[in-house]
């Protein structure tokens, strides 16, 4: 079925190379069309001024930017932090996490601006196509979605530029010799392309621009203290603030100390590896923090099956499935489960290392007199009967299975004669 004409789009856009050329892009394809401008202020370092200049410059008839950074730390960070979700067990999601919200803004601005259809900047190969798009599913399907890099015969950034040179695009600082792909907000910066594509080659220090290399970083450790409040952080260093405010100053403190990096080969929801090299210095100091106090204030069962739901949690966030049923039924399995999960906690930070300094709450399991190697009220005898029940069904197993010799007098005939017990029952 043909699109019907569009007359408005909206446009995902980040001031970037990719959604500056896709301005005039959609001018050209769509002639008459409307191209307007939404930028999500989710953290960014960006002079928002000279980005809509840009955006202007390009094409597009008016650009709104959204500051939704106190939005972004409330709604989407701390529910992923209390998850404790970590996306094949190195990446802490920033760029994924951001994009639900993102999408979600642009949505709401092409109703209110009565658009017809939203575009991204998103390349076929990659997972923000994914994540873009099921949020426009999820809170309005009727509109109508441009995504230039799947029609548009565009396949390098090395074509982007000269597409961009060519049009008389401003991109900025963009260049052949400056190649990386790079996606910042309040929670991360990652790096993708140039020299990482290749596995071999070690990410030059030059790269990183949230977080000192650990070799540089102070000879001294540095201390912090986080209060949380049912798994979400409140305070730091006792001193009580915004989750915005938390996520900022554990980001210079971190980013200083060489924490936070991670260089991970992933697999993308559209099936490929690829090689992403992340900086992360607040989400890995709060995610630290929150298990060691989860290991105390929670029970066993419920924290094993959290753990569990948080590698599930963390494969929703990448795939882009957040506004579904069922993360919202997630987020309630994972409030109740952190009920008690109130304390704080006290780190070191030593050149990219974190080492525990202690942990404390008023809801701790950890009790030192049952714990203790000393006399304590625990009653060692207790342990027999404990061990016998325990371990009845591995010994009856074991029996059947004639993995035990049927001798007289020993284990194997008092399992043999429960088991003929259990038969006759």
């Amino acid at each position: 079925m043909a699109d019907k004409q569009i007359r408005k789009i909206v446009l995902a856009y980040s001031g970037g190379l990719d959604t500056s050329i896709i301005i005039p892009w959609l001018k050209e394809h769509h002639p008459g069309a409307e191209v307007i401008a939404l930028c999500t202020n989710v953290g960014q370092a960006e002079d928002w001024g000279a980005l809509e200049k840009k955006a202007l410059a390009s094409g597009a008839s008016k650009i709104f930017v959204v500051d939704a950074r106190e939005e972004f730390a409330r709604d989407f960070l701390l529910p992923m932090i209390r998850a404790g979700a970590i996306y094949e067990g190195k990446y802490l999601l920033g760029t994924s996490i951001a994009r639900p919200l993102q999408a979600k803004h642009q949505v709401e601005c092409a109703v209110r601006e009565g658009a017809d259809a939203v575009a991204h900047g998103c390349t076929g190969k990659g997972n923000d196509q994914v994540r873009f798009e099921l949020t426009y599913k999820a809170l309005a399907p009727h509109l109508q979605v441009i995504a230039p890099w799947r029609i548009w015969d565009i396949r390098s950034r090395e074509a982007a530029i000269e597409y961009a040179q060519k049009h008389g695009i401003p991109i900025g600082a963009i260049s052949k010799e400056n190649i990386y792909s790079r996606d910042w907000n309040l929670w991360h910066m990652s790096h993708e392309g140039g020299d990482l594509e290749d596995l071999w080659n070690r990410p030059k220090d030059a790269m990183f621009l949230l977080s000192k290399s650990p070799k540089d970083a102070p000879d001294r450790e540095t201390e912090v203290t986080i209060d949380f409040e049912q798994a979400l952080p409140v305070a730091l260093n006792g001193e009580r603030l915004s989750p915005l405010a938390i996520v900022e100053r554990l980001n210079k403190i971190g980013g200083e100390n060489g924490i936070g990096r991670v260089d991970l080969v992933e697999n993308r929801v559209v099936g490929m590896k690829s090689h992403g090299v992340y900086e992360t210095p607040a989400g890995t100091i709060l995610y630290e923090a929150l298990r060691e106090l989860e290991m105390i204030t929670t029970e066993g069962e419920t924290l094993s099956y959290k753990r569990q739901m948080g590698i599930r949690y963390a494969e929703l966030v990448y795939s882009g499935k957040w506004f579904t049923p069922l993360r919202e039924a997630m987020d309630a399995f994972m409030e109740k489960a952190s009920e008690y999960v109130t304390g704080s906690v006290r780190l070191a930070l030593y050149k990219g290392t974190i080492i525990v300094a202690g942990r404390r709450s008023p809801f701790s399991l950890y009790i030192q007199d049952l714990a203790s190697f000393g006399a304590s009220s625990y009653d060692h005898h207790d342990a027999t009967g404990f061990i016998n029940l325990y371990g009845l069904s591995t010994g009856v197993a074991a029996m059947v299975h004639k993995r035990v010799p049927r001798v007289e007098g020993g284990q194997a005939d008092e399992i043999k004669g429960t088991a003929a017990t259990f038969h006759e029952e």
